[in-house]
């Protein structure tokens, strides 16, 4: 299952090019390294919703607790992330 999943900006690393922006992203304690060419409204500290390794949109703290909540209670984050946050 393809999920979008829901994480903080915790970096941002600026190649000078757009389509080149990364950012770690924290996913529960998890950091993954994340396309950030289609949100260039991203900055630290701010949440994104991340499919196949790229953010996908911004969404506010509230509805990324929310939709992580959901993800866990659905066993999904383990799918998804590749292991369980602790």
């Amino acid at each position: 299952m393809c999920l979008a999943v829901p994480g903080r900006v915790v970096e941002i690393v600026d190649g000078g090019d757009i389509a080149f922006r990364v950012g770690k992203v924290d996913f529960g304690g998890i950091r993954k390294e994340v396309n950030l060419a289609y949100t260039p409204e991203a900055e630290v500290g701010k949440y994104v919703l991340v499919h196949v390794g790229f953010a996908i949109s911004v969404i506010d703290e509230a509805e990324a607790k929310r939709v992580f909540q959901y993800l866990e209670e659905l066993g999904a984050l383990k799918e998804e992330l590749g292991e369980i946050p602790q």
